[in-house]
């Protein structure tokens, strides 16, 4: 020991016999050692000698316990055992991986675990407790500043007592046996500190100190099982004792199966010569049969690799270890241990796990202090559960908020294990906690289910509402098995994870049953590709410069850079090109080189541009991109000024309204964005049973069910079911056809305590008849056995090799034939050489078999040899960035030889020579000014019909629909109006000879009884124009059926094919419910397809006005076509008793034109267009135009207003006007 330490020491005091002298120097001794513990180094000497030396027992421990009435003595020596008791990793870091260090590590370990022996005793935590007594007896306002301290440094040296870890090796104590961790509880409880801490923990005015409190109680149980801490005293169960007679009876049967064994081992006479064998059909290393030279009896364990060495596990590889061990206490510990938990759940397990809760959420807790959080949430509701199960004392923990908190947590430690790898392993225990968590929390919910008060059942059914309908929490399972490693997950992880998911499939299987049908949430990551925008020239600081200002610029960047050529001292060695930490290839960094280049350029920095220039000519010298090895100074002056006026393409931040730039092809740089889309479906068990029908999960499954033998009877339960879910539930049997699989059957069948797992044996024997099933049709199925598969391979070896190929295009792509491949070897040979031609493309315009993509047909050249690597084939942009002199007049030349046709810009890519993207055709014809903006080359639409074509020859009806191009196509990039005209004319309302085919459909419609649903639909149209006639209205309009009649006719397949003919759209899959009114139609044209509905109908009234000869009516357009048609009195009503029978199928015209002329008499009062007092007369005069007030939503009637008209309509000659219901619908197809 340091001398200045030793004699420090030894100021401190001597003992003599129990009594201990501290010498009058005693305080500051102990104020010394604080400071030499404060100032030590890296290996803890300080701590190391004092622990030697044994200060602690010696004489920390009788100044506590005899001195305890010199307070500034009492309050020092605290602070010092606080210090001296730290635990060792704390005091280190983590384990150290240094051999000296880690043996300083093991020394403070071991000092610490002495401690926690001499600390055992009920003196030492009597006077603790008695002094904690006396402070918390202090009110608020009495209590001072080293009060505060002395409350909390007592509380850290209880909890780093309680941290230190058992040396089981050392102790080597059995079960039932009492410990030292046991002592020291028992200390705990006979000093009363037990009942503090109680206080402590359900006192609201000492919620401070909730976090000590609460990693105390952790450290008491660290060691205990909570299902078993809940049966203690109350005798032995019936299941415990079946439990224990089934592991004696395996036991038992293994060992008379080694005695049989033995038995038969044993020959009849001794031999001296054992003999020699051939083993027919086993071949040696050679082609001869195998030579055994031992008797036969030994025949059966003969191994080709008995002798071998077994290959050394790198320490990196190897599975994590068990860090967890649990042990049964002595029975007066475990005794007052299941009291403490008794009275901890009744009284402070709400209160101080609430105010745990609370110190998290506002960031008042140190780093990781939510491990000891869900620590007591798994072990109190586990204890809970197991003992009287009464869920008012865990109601803190029991909500949807708890297991949002630990669904967050534990995805947050996934993430953190994957992204810190040097910290795996503890983000995996951390991990372990929270799964520990969520698995108590389902169990909770479950067991709530069968609980007797209804109440507590309807609070079950809303968590599990809330859960399964939200997807996290259903994804989880999926993402723990995908994630999950052997090197850093212990196999009680797996078990736990195995088990949780039963639980969960279970209880969400039941719910659906007893549901019918489940919406739940789904989302899905919609990837939209933002190419990379490109800009003319764009300076540093985005400030683009017109050609006539880089010519300016240019003379004196010249002088500067031929000083810089002519200067023998200028060197370029220390200019890099590239970035060489950019995740972007080197080989593919050119265009950045090249845009550097050109910044230095535009800065001034003559210097810094040239020796980018030969700097990037050494790294790509393919292509003399940068110039050729010995280019001259004149030439490299005329590169760099190709380069400072070339439009390079740059990457920029995304501008808002830049979605109406071009896009660019597919040789641009994608960036991937991913928009979540949220919407609800209906939920299928089976589907989503499939997403665990993967190898990466059945390979988890096996790895556990490896260790049957260690495993628990409901563990092996869970395996088996979750296998026989996949294999008898999916029908994919052939999932589980694996080699090492198999092997484990062979291992359970053969074993002799087989009959202990009957449930495994069957499955066993089920997967394996159906194995030998398939293998009699399927002779490849047992090379199948050798990897692991797919869904696609397990059909493909079920239904037959080749039939995914011909299925839907997701799957895989369909083989090359011979032909194929004879056809695409003739097409490179005749194309590789062309200069300037892209070889891939020429190859997919003349390949007339299946359509294949660009990246099958490199891959595929590979494959045949014709080409060396995927890279010989990868587009280089930056070859072709400059435009020489000639290839501007050829585009000059191009651009006016087709400037008149419909597609300027598709004229020009197919016959320019040197093959471009379109973006970089569009910049260069703007950049020589050919064009001023990018809408000039946009496509032009041909009108499809002639005015002959139309209805009475009306030629101005076909120009107000034919749309301009280059207002619809203003704010849409070039390929993406091209793509979407076809999608654009199918929106367009029916023309010409189409009205008549939706009058003949119409007219069949009506003679089917849907004559309400066809007014209500003409009235929906004629409001839209009304809107958009007045308001400006340009939204999409869904159609919302308030009627059971118009629902029916929604889902009508004939009325739906009106719709269509109509031109309405119908609702995208998964994101709308409804019809709707595309956006673009005018207000002229919703009314002509309003009209086309009647066109039928007019014609038979011309034809036949006999039809009612007792209510003669005048028909007028405008009243056949008038807005209030939606709701007359024929739409969705029973006939009145005044109709005669054969009058209940076919609406009155009567009636009809009556409610109309009602229904247009309210609306022109409403807009204060017509009197009050308008006559019937005035109301039914159709020479007016249309008019209508204007509206700010889309307003629809209820079937209330047909109810009220239907009742007085018949009887009464002048319309009474009722006021009408009407529902707001709020258009979300902007978000849809």
């Amino acid at each position: 020991m340091n001398c200045e330490l030793l004699a420090t020491c030894s100021a401190l005091g001597y003992l003599e016999g129990d009594i201990y002298h501290k010498e009058p120097d005693c305080l500051e001794s102990v104020k010394d050692l604080i400071r030499y513990l404060r100032h030590e180094d890296e290996s803890r000497d300080v701590r190391r000698q004092l622990g030697a030396a044994q200060i602690l027992q010696s004489d920390l421990l009788p100044i506590l316990t005899q001195h305890r009435q010199d307070k500034p003595l009492f309050d020092a020596v605290i602070r010092l055992m606080v210090n001296l008791t730290q635990p060792a990793l704390l005091c280190f870091g983590s384990v150290p991986k240094d051999p000296s260090v880690r043996h300083h590590f093991l020394q403070v370990l071991t000092h610490l675990q002495t401690y926690k022996e001499a600390f055992a005793s009920e003196k030492t935590f009597g006077v603790l407790s008695e002094t904690l007594y006396e402070l918390l007896q202090l009110g608020w306002e009495d209590r001072q500043e080293e009060d505060n301290l002395l409350i909390e440094r007592i509380l850290l040296l209880v909890r780093n007592i309680l941290h230190v870890p058992a040396d089981l090796e050392q102790e080597k104590r059995i079960d039932d046996d009492a410990s030292i961790h046991d002592r020291l509880l028992w200390a705990i409880h006979l000093s009363g500190m037990d009942d503090l801490l109680l206080f402590l923990s359900s006192s609201s005015a000492e919620q401070q100190w909730s976090l000590h409190v609460l990693e105390i109680v952790s450290l008491m149980f660290r060691d205990q099982n909570p299902e078993q801490l809940a049966g203690v005293g109350q005798g032995r169960l019936a299941q415990e004792r079946s439990t224990d007679m089934a592991e004696l009876e395996v036991l038992r049967q293994r060992e008379m199966a080694e005695k049989r064994t033995r038995a038969l081992q044993r020959s009849n006479r001794h031999s001296r010569f054992g003999g020699s064998y051939i083993v027919q059909g086993l071949k040696s290393i050679g082609e001869r049969d195998v030579i055994f030279h031992k008797g036969l009896h030994n025949l059966r364990n003969y191994s080709s690799d008995l002798g071998k060495q077994p290959r050394r596990v790198p320490k990196r590889r190897q599975a994590a270890q068990e860090l967890s061990v649990h042990r049964r206490s002595a029975l007066n510990v475990r005794l007052f241990l299941r009291d403490f938990c008794s009275e901890f759940l009744e009284n402070c397990y709400n209160p101080l796990m609430g105010a745990v809760k609370d110190h998290l959420l506002r960031e008042r807790a140190q780093q990781h202090d939510e491990t000891y959080y869900m620590w007591a949430l798994a072990f109190f509701m586990a204890f809970n559960r197991a003992a009287s199960f009464r869920p008012g004392f865990v109601s803190e923990t029991l909500s949807v908020r708890t297991f949002h908190f630990v669904e967050q947590n534990l995805t947050n430690y996934y993430e953190m294990m994957l992204t810190d790898r040097k910290e795996a392993a503890s983000w995996a225990r951390r991990m372990h906690l929270a799964l520990k968590a969520y698995q108590e929390l389902l169990a909770t919910v479950n067991e709530m289910d069968i609980c007797p008060d209804e109440a507590v059942r309807e609070s079950s059914r809303i968590i599990k509402n809330n859960i399964f309908y939200m997807m996290e929490y259903r994804e989880l399972f999926l993402a723990l098995f995908r994630k999950f490693d052997e090197r850093f997950h212990p196999r009680s992880f797996l078990r736990d994870l195995v088990e949780t998911t039963h639980l969960f499939l279970k209880m969400l299987e039941r719910f659906c049953r007893s549901r019918g049908n489940l919406m739940v949430q789904n989302k899905r990551k919609k990837r939209k590709k933002k190419k990379k925008v490109q800009d003319q020239g764009v300076a540093p600081g985005n400030v683009s410069h017109s050609p006539g200002e880089l010519e300016t610029l240019w003379p004196a960047l010249e002088e500067q850079l031929l000083r810089c050529a002519q200067d023998p001292e200028f060197r370029t060695d220390s200019i890099i090109p590239f970035d060489a930490a950019s995740e972007v290839p080197v080989e593919e960094q050119r265009v950045e080189a090249m845009v550097r280049i050109q910044d230095s350029l535009l800065a001034g920095q003559a210097p810094q541009a040239l020796g980018l220039l030969r700097s990037a000519r050494e790294v790509w010298p393919e292509g003399n991109v940068f110039g050729s090895p010995v280019t001259s100074p004149g030439e490299e002056m005329q590169l760099l000024k190709q380069i400072l006026l070339a439009p390079l393409p740059r990457q920029q931040e995304p501008i808002e309204g830049d979605a109406d730039e071009e896009e660019e092809e597919e040789e641009e740089e994608e960036e991937e964005l991913q928009v979540v889309q949220v919407s609800e479906k209906e939920f299928n068990f089976l589907d989503y049973l499939k997403r665990f029908a993967c190898s990466t999960i059945v390979r988890a499954y096996v790895l556990l069910l490896r260790s049957y033998r260690q495993n628990s009877a409901h563990t092996n339960h869970c395996v088996a079911k979750m296998l026989h879910r996949l294999a008898h539930d999916l029908g994919m049997e052939a999932l589980l056809f694996q080699l090492s699989l198999f092997c484990l059957f062979n291992q359970l069948l053969s074993d002799p305590a087989a009959g202990a797992y009957k449930e495994l044996v069957t499955f066993a024997k089920y997967i394996l008849g159906k194995f030998f099933a398939l293998a009699a049709v399927n002779q490849k199925a047992f090379v199948e056995l050798l990897f692991w598969k797919n869904t696609a391979v397990v059909r493909e070896m079920t239904q037959g090799y080749g039939s995914v190929d011909s299925g839907s295009s997701n799957h895989r792509a369909a083989a090359w034939s011979p032909e194929e491949e004879a056809q695409l070897q003739e097409l490179y040979l005749a194309h590789k050489d062309v200069e300037g031609q892209d070889v891939v493309g020429t190859i997919l315009a003349h390949l007339k078999t299946v359509p294949r993509t660009r990246r099958q047909v490199i891959h595929h050249l590979v494959q045949m040899g014709l080409a060396d690597s995927v890279k010989d084939f990868q587009r280089k942009g930056t070859q072709i960035v400059l435009w020489t002199e000639d290839q501007e007049l050829e585009l000059q030349r191009l651009y006016e030889e087709f400037q008149g046709s419909d597609d300027v810009l598709g004229h020009i890519m197919k016959n320019i020579t040197a093959k471009r993207s379109r973006a970089r055709i569009v910049d260069k014809l703007l950049a020589l000014g050919l064009v001023s903006e990018r809408r000039q080359l946009y496509k032009k639409r041909r009108k499809k019909l002639a005015p002959s074509c139309m209805p009475n020859g009306d030629a101005s009806l076909k120009g107000s629909w034919q749309e301009d191009p280059e207002e619809e196509e203003e704010h849409l990039p070039e390929e993406e109006s091209e793509e979407e005209e076809e999608e654009d004319l199918e929106a367009e309302p029916v023309q010409g000879s189409s009205f008549l085919s939706a009058g003949n459909l119409g007219q069949s419609l009506r003679q089917e009884g849907l004559s309400a649903p066809l007014l209500w639909l003409q009235n929906c149209l004629i409001r839209a124009a009304d809107d958009r006639q007045e308001g400006g209205c340009s939204q999409a309009i869904p159609l919302v059926p308030l009627t059971e009649e118009n629902e029916d006719a929604m889902e009508n397949g004939q009325f739906q094919h009106l719709l269509r003919k109509l031109g309405i759209r119908p609702p995208i899959p998964g994101q709308e419910t409804f019809w709707r009114i595309p956006a673009k139609w005018s207000s002229t044209q919703l009314r002509r397809v309003a009209i086309s509905l009647n066109q039928q109908e007019e014609e038979e009234r011309e034809e036949e006005p006999e039809l009612h000869p007792g209510a003669p009516v005048e028909h007028h357009p405008s009243e056949e076509h008038s807005p209030s048609e939606e709701h007359s009195p024929s739409e969705e009503h029973r006939p009145s008793e005044e109709h005669s029978p054969s009058e209940e199928h076919r609406p009155s015209k009567e009636h009809r034109a009556k409610a109309l002329r009602a229904l247009l008499s309210a609306r022109k009062k409403k807009a204060g267009r017509v009197s009050p007092e308008v006559t019937s007369e005035e109301e039914t005069s159709g020479d007016k135009e249309w008019k209508r007030v204007s509206k700010k939503r889309e307003l629809l009637d209820s079937d209330e207003e047909g109810a009220e008209g239907r009742g007085q309509a018949p009887e009464l000659r002048t319309p009474v006007l009722h006021k009408k219901k009407r529902f707001q619908i709020q258009d979300d197809d902007d978000d849809d």
